[in-house]
């Protein structure tokens, strides 16, 4: 993983071997798709999102960060995560796998480790014909 904002030789290994433990962990695994902020600015930010059938759970890495320096956004598709130490900015937004209840969600920040819980929404109903 990558400390600052150089070209890392090793980072296309990291990210191969990454994609292949996600293939070993079968169809459980998820794929993130992560909208990375501008150049420099969380480029290399690991994120893991794990579901089940209730909710979502969002891990990301962020060593160095404040806890009061994290800001969190949800609009129910796409979880933003905002934060910044003396040595870097953070700026990610991660689609997310299926719709969610903001005002569900929960999180806690430990030893550079940020999760975030949130509970599927049921927003779609079934609709009458008549």
């Amino acid at each position: 993983m990558r400390r600052d904002d150089r070209n890392d030789p090793f980072d296309d290994l990291f990210r191969e071997i990454e994609r292949m433990m996600n293939e070993m962990m079968g169809s459980d695994a998820v794929d993130v798709n992560v909208e990375r902020g501008p150049a420099g600015f969380g480029t290399d930010t690991h994120v893991d999102i794990h579901e089940d059938d209730d909710e979502i759970r969002v891990i990301a890495d962020l060593p160095g960060v404040e806890k009061d320096d994290i800001r969190l956004r949800c609009d129910g598709q796409v979880l933003t995560i905002s934060a910044s130490s003396e040595r870097r900015q953070y700026d990610e937004r991660i689609r997310l796998p299926d719709r969610v209840d903001e005002t569900s969600a929960e999180a806690t920040y430990n030893n550079g480790v940020l999760e975030v819980r949130l509970n599927r929404s049921d927003r779609s109903t079934d609709i009458h014909v008549e």
